[in-house]
């Protein structure tokens, strides 16, 4: 199951970075992930300061 960006992104761009398959980018408004290409390692989720991504 891929993971998925809540509204609660504030749009910093440190889960971008952090992803190993390049599935994250910017979105209008907030960051989101191609559940197409996640491969639901979970790297993103523990680097956002937010707490915004979880699985879907």
């Amino acid at each position: 199951m891929a993971y998925c960006i809540g509204d609660s992104c504030i749009s910093c761009g440190s889960c971008e970075g952090q992803c190993p398959v390049g599935a994250i980018s910017a979105g209008d408004g907030k960051f989101v992930i191609d559940e197409a290409t996640c491969i639901d390692c979970g790297s993103c989720a523990g680097q956002c300061p937010v707490s915004a991504i979880a699985e879907a």
